[in-house]
Parts: C-alpha cells; structure tokens; sequence
C-alpha cells in the first residue's frame, strides 16, 4: 500500500507492515521496548543490485520478528540485504544492525563524526556510569544522578562493533539507481546524519526532524560542549536546502520538511525566553529552571515525569541555559564540583 503523507492517521504509524512512502522505498516500523516512541522507522531502499535498510532497529526478538515479516511482504529475507545505512549511534537505530551484520553479513556505514562515541563504546566496561550522571549533578540534580546509576540498560560491548564504512559530510551514496547525498546534523548526537535524495524529493531525517516531538539533544555517550548550539545551527542549515518530504525516524511521514523545521526552531525560541523568565524569576540551577516549566504536549510537570524523561527534561534545559550563556543573556558560575549556577547578566565565567 502506499502512504500519502497528507491523509495517514499519524496515531497509527507504529503498527508493523511494509508501506510504501515513495517509489523504491518502503517503511517498516520495528517496535521498541518502551511505551514512549512505540517503534522506530526502518527504510526499505530496493534497487536491482542492492537492498539496503536505512536503520536498522533495536536489537530485540520481537523487532527482529517484525522486521522478517516485513521484508517477507517485499519478497525479501534478512539475507538478501546488502547495506544497512545508520543515522546515528542510538540503541534504537544501530543494534539490530550489529547483530544482523554478525550473523548475516552486509556493509554497516555510519557518519564519521559519530567515532567519538563509537570509540568510547568500545573503552566502557559494563559497570561504567553513564556519562550524564555528571551533568546532572552540574545540573543540581544529584538525587537523579544517583538514581541513573541503577537504571542504566545492560551494556554489552558487541552491540557497538565499528562499522565498515565511516560516511562524511556532503559525501554522494550511489545506490545503483538511486543517489543521496549524506549531510551532517549535530545536535540530537554528534555524527548524527541525514540523507537527501533530492532527484525524488525525499529527506531521511533520522531523529535530527520528527513530526510529533522535539529530539533529545546531547544525550549520548560524549556530549559536545554545547549541542543545542549545533542542533539549531543543523535546523537552519535545513532551511538552506529545497524543502523535500520528511520520512523521520520516529512517526508518520511529513509533508514539507521545512514546515516542521520551522516548528521546531518556534519551539526552541519560546523554551528560551520562558528559560531566560524562569531564571529572572529565581531559579538559578537546570533543575530549578526545569521545575518551572512544563513538558510533554499535556503540560506535565518535572515531577510528574518518570526518571528517565526528568532527566532529559533537565539536560535540555541545562543546554538551553548554556546557549543563553554563550549568547550573553545569562551569567554563569560553579560546576567545578557542584552545580553551574546561572543569573541574569551579560557576562559568563
């Protein structure tokens, strides 16, 4: 079947299937092991020579399963892919390709920038915390760092092989009949990429442009010093480029890649000047200023959330104080044992 992104239900965008979003390409949504994003989008590219799988999933029985079944709908099985394309190192979008490259084979290509991480995947050791721990504790939220040191997932160094090939930024991908250029995004992670077929008009936007929620930003295992600085930069770059249809990592196919892009940078706008408010008003820490604002599209309050999502409430909230520090509108102080304190003031230490 084929999905016109101006008529799907976005609310059923999860149930497994094959659907065809554009001539060549087919989504797949792969289910995850949590209730908030339901499934992540996996993208079936065909051509005569090669089949490859932008995404791949996480690694658990049941996406595998889905996955088997979808491709079983295009007449395929696991063992004829040839490629798997990753946006970036999240567990949701790589794992499912390690484990499918050890035991079936096929070339994992991955954004260059994105070795950091890759690499410090390599060096962690099973009970290694997780490296936002200390920011949260920079953030003024030790009780919370504490309590991710127990809710970490089970790390296994063979879910983070290296991929065979690194990919860079504005390199051309030769799909046989198909062409996309891969364009670095920072922000959700440091390598995350993009892809870009402009002879069909088509964006793969990963987790960097969703249709329904803002990405997470620095949440990885080296966060950059300011990735919110870099994820507004990557939105302006989008707008740089001819708008194309948005097939994202998670959530139902968009029509203008540009519209939503103008969405998220309104967002980011508002969540500054209500940051900057908050900081006037008082609150000096990420926490602080966290628990002043709202979250999620019901408004909920910091507290309302569980642990996992008031971390990234608080971590987005510390890197948008960090942006209003660099831009001179806050002043900052501490962090060297304790948390960054941030006041009204044009000057930063």
């Amino acid at each position: 079947m084929t999905e016109p992104a101006e008529d799907l239900d976005w609310r059923c965008w999860h149930e497994p299937g094959s659907v065809e979003v554009a001539p060549g390409v087919h989504r797949l949504p792969l289910s995850l092991p949590m209730d908030g994003l339901r499934a992540v989008n996996v993208y079936v590219l065909r051509s005569r020579e090669r089949v490859m799988l932008l995404d791949a999933g996480w690694a658990i029985e049941r996406a595998e399963a889905e996955l088997v079944d979808g491709l079983d709908e295009l007449g395929l099985g696991i063992g004829d892919v040839t490629d798997f394309l990753v946006t970036h190192a999240h567990r949701d979008h790589y794992t499912m390709a390690a484990a499918l490259r050890r035991r079936f084979g096929a070339r994992l290509t991955l954004g260059e920038p994105e070795r950091v991480n890759m690499e410090a995947l390599q060096r962690r050791e099973p009970w290694d915390v997780v490296p936002q721990r200390e920011l949260l504790i920079r953030s003024g939220a030790p009780d919370l760092a504490e309590v991710m040191g127990t809710m970490d997932a089970p790390f296994d160094r063979s879910d983070w092989p290296m991929p065979d090939v690194w990919v860079a930024d504005r390199q051309q991908l030769d799909l046989g009949d198909r062409s996309m250029t891969a364009i670095h995004t920072p922000g959700h992670t440091r390598g995350h990429f993009i892809f870009h077929d402009e002879a069909h008009q088509l964006l793969f936007t990963g987790d960097h442009v969703l249709p329904h929620i803002t990405p997470s930003i620095g949440f990885e295992q080296v966060p950059p010093s300011s990735p919110l600085r870099d994820y507004l930069a990557s939105l302006h770059l989008l707008k740089t480029m001819p708008d194309a249809t948005m097939l994202p990592g998670h959530g139902a196919v968009g029509a203008s890649v540009h519209e939503r892009v103008d969405e998220l940078l309104a967002h980011h706008d508002d969540r500054l000047d209500a940051t900057l408010t908050a900081v006037a008003s008082g609150a000096a820490t990420a926490h602080e200023v966290a628990r002043c604002l709202t979250w999620t599209g019901r408004g909920r309050r910091l507290d309302e959330l569980d642990d996992f999502n008031r971390m990234l409430a608080i971590l987005e909230t510390y890197w948008h104080l960090e942006v209003l520090a660099e831009r001179g509108r806050l002043a900052r102080s501490g962090g060297d044992s304790g948390p960054v304190v941030f006041e009204t003031g044009g000057r930063t230490s």
